[in-house]
């Protein structure tokens, strides 16, 4: 049987040729993680895979059982992120989580009142 790391190997090693995509090389909290122009898109956790996905995609893999809910342990489940079950194609997974990280980041910041939106830093008035 299949250790999830070595699937995660497999994703990673399949994913590493694509544009921005790049294994963490960090100790801490992203190694064994994939990220793709410097952001977090998927991880190792145990026995799963932890994936970024749009809100959509994370309810329906939890709705069919091939994800969990993923509270970073502050007991309220982010909408973006899901633990994907060892049944699940995490390959797959992950280039969905590549492709909508790359696209969230190309499209710069999503948060109201940015430099990015406004034009000016937070609480500068005019």
């Amino acid at each position: 049987m299949t250790t999830p790391a070595e699937r995660f190997g497999a994703s990673a090693r399949a994913l590493s040729g694509e544009p921005g995509v790049a294994l963490s090389e960090s100790r801490g909290f992203t190694r064994d993680s994939l990220m793709v122009r410097g952001k977090l898109f998927a991880a190792v956790r145990g026995e799963v895979l932890m994936l970024k996905l749009p809100a959509e995609r994370v309810a329906a893999l939890i709705a069919t059982g091939d994800g969990a809910p993923f509270d970073a342990n502050k007991g309220k489940p982010m909408k973006e992120w899901v633990l994907a079950a060892m049944s699940a194609d995490w390959e797959a997974l992950a280039r969905e989580a590549a492709a909508f990280v790359a696209g969230a980041s190309a499209r710069g910041p999503r948060r109201p009142g940015t430099v990015a939106q406004t034009g000016r830093a937070p609480g500068v008035r005019g």
